[in-house]
């Protein structure tokens, strides 16, 4: 599933087609993805102007001029074409066949967007502006993990006696969304933290951080930085100046190299992978405490 920095390397590539644009023509082409589509979608939406594309976790989010919001999420395979261009270039080959082509949205600068899904896990609704924080997907939703409110602290608070893993503990999106397999192993990697640790050990008795805890909230952050520059890991950006193609994945030091060296300089560990909560994680059990 596309993690944060996939879901803003895509909301940077719909933006200059859909933001300011109206909804000409609305091609809703199937009644249902991973939920059916709102009634009258097709019909809510043409002739509203876009105000804004947002991203809250690994949500898309269109601003209308009537006050509603399109919610967009890509799921498993979901995926937009902006006329013949992609935003972003999947690592793993996105689908092209029309039969997975689901919405096909004409903007009234020219541009056509279309929403291919072969899965069908993504899915779109519509909700009120105003109250979308309420709404069941967003509000016991946690912070966003790179915004200033990620720190030493922050994290410390968040885990305090938690005796939950730290892996688990940094996917609980009520705690901080948006984060997924792929940067947490990654980040625990470089911090040089156990998947397996209590994230409560992150907070002292008194509730203070760890220098673990604080280490751990600026790796974070480099890691999704380092992913965003990079277009992402299961996709990348457009062709940058200096005309290179850079993939974050060749930079994982950890994720999907089982059987490798330890990247650590002087540790000598190798890469393992373990099933947590049904998800493989990758870690090196020498230098991660």
């Amino acid at each position: 599933m596309p993690e944060l920095p996939e879901v803003e390397t895509v909301r940077r590539g719909l933006e200059p087609a859909m933001a300011g644009q109206t909804f000409e023509k609305v091609e809703q082409r199937r009644a249902d993805l991973r939920f059916p589509f709102p009634a009258d979608f097709a019909a809510r939406l043409t002739g509203r102007r876009i105000e804004a594309i947002t991203r809250r976790a690994k949500y898309l989010l269109a601003d209308l001029d009537d006050g509603e919001t399109l919610i967009m999420h890509l799921g498993m395979s979901g995926s937009f074409r902006v006329d013949a261009d992609t935003p972003g270039v999947f690592h793993h080959d996105r689908s092209r066949i029309a039969a997975h082509d689901h919405v096909v949205f004409h903007m009234s600068g020219g541009a056509t967007v279309t929403y291919n899904d072969p899965r069908r896990f993504g899915f779109m609704l519509l909700e009120p502006r105003a109250t979308l924080s309420e709404h069941k997907l967003f509000r016991d939703m946690g912070v966003e993990p790179l915004g200033n409110q990620l720190d030493g602290d922050l994290l410390a608070r968040l885990f305090a006696g938690k005796a939950a893993p730290l892996k688990a503990a940094l996917l609980d999106q009520s705690l901080v969304a948006g984060l997924g397999n792929i940067y947490v192993c990654e980040s625990l990697h470089r911090a040089h933290l156990s998947p397996r640790r209590a994230a409560g050990t992150l907070a002292r008795k008194d509730g203070a951080p760890t220098e673990r805890a604080r280490l751990l909230a600026s790796v974070i952050r480099d890691v999704l930085g380092e992913a965003l520059e990079a277009g992402g890991s299961s996709l990348r950006d457009h062709r940058q100046a200096d005309g290179s193609l850079g993939y974050f994945q060749h930079q994982f030091r950890v994720y999907d190299r089982e059987g490798a060296p330890c990247p650590t300089a002087g540790c000598g560990g190798v890469i393992k992978r373990v099933v947590q909560s049904g998800r493989s994680t990758f870690f090196c059990g020498e230098c991660q405490r």
